[in-house]
C-alpha cells in the first residue's frame, strides 16, 4: 500500500490563497462537526456517505484535499475515493486541528459536540454504569465495562470505532447541509 499523500496546512493555505479554484476541499466529518467549524470553501461529505459519491468524485479532474478533525477519517475517505477511481487525492496533514494550530481561519457556526467527545461521554457513561451495577446489583454486570474497554482498545488498534459509526448516524450529528453534488 502506498503512503498517504499528505498536504501540510501552510501549503494548503498558500494554494487556496493563490489558486482558490485549483483544489476541491471535502470535509468528511459529520454535518454537526462541519457546522461548528470548517475551512472556507470546503464541502461536507461525511465519510459514511462517501461511498455513494466515490465513482462520480473519482472522475473529477480537480485535485481533492480531504479534511477531518485529525486526519484519521480523511485517510479512510481517501481509500474509498481511490477505490472509486480518484487519482488526485490528498489528506490535510493533522486535519482541522493542525489547520487551527497554524493560525488559519475557519468559518464558525453553532458549537456542537465533536464525535470524539461523544464517544468519550457514551463510553464513560456505559462503563461507569456497568461498574456501579456490578458493585450494587450483580457481579455479572462487570462484563459491561470490560466490553466497553475492549471496544476502545479495538478502536485504538484498528482505527475502526463502532461506537463512533453508530453515533454518527444519530439525528444530532446529521442536522445541517451535506454537500454531495459532484463537480
Amino acid at each position: 500500500m502506498n503512503a498517504t499523500p499528505l498536504l501540510h496546512p501552510a501549503v494548503l493555505h498558500r494554494r487556496l490563497a493563490t489558486h482558490p479554484d485549483g483544489l476541491r476541499l471535502l470535509d468528511v466529518r459529520t454535518p454537526a462537526e462541519f457546522e461548528t467549524a470548517h475551512i472556507a470553501g470546503s464541502e461536507n461529505v461525511p465519510v459514511d456517505r462517501l461511498a455513494a459519491q466515490a465513482a462520480a468524485l473519482g472522475k473529477a479532474e480537480t485535485p481533492i484535499v480531504l479534511v477531518c478533525l485529525s486526519g484519521q477519517r480523511a485517510e479512510r475517505a481517501r481509500a474509498i475515493l481511490q477505490r472509486g477511481g480518484a487519482q488526485q487525492v490528498t489528506v490535510l496533514d493533522g486535519g482541522l486541528q493542525a489547520w487551527l494550530e497554524c493560525g488559519h481561519d475557519v468559518v464558525r457556526g453553532r458549537a456542537r459536540l465533536s464525535l470524539e467527545r461523544q464517544v468519550r461521554i457514551v463510553a464513560g457513561s456505559i462503563g461507569g454504569l456497568g461498574a456501579l451495577l456490578a458493585l450494587f446489583v450483580s457481579p455479572l454486570f462487570a462484563i459491561v465495562p470490560a466490553l466497553v474497554g475492549g471496544g476502545l482498545v479495538f478502536a485504538g488498534l484498528s482505527d475502526i470505532c463502532m461506537m463512533a459509526n453508530l453515533l454518527s448516524r444519530l439525528p444530532y450529528n446529521n442536522r445541517g447541509a451535506c454537500d454531495t453534488a459532484p463537480r
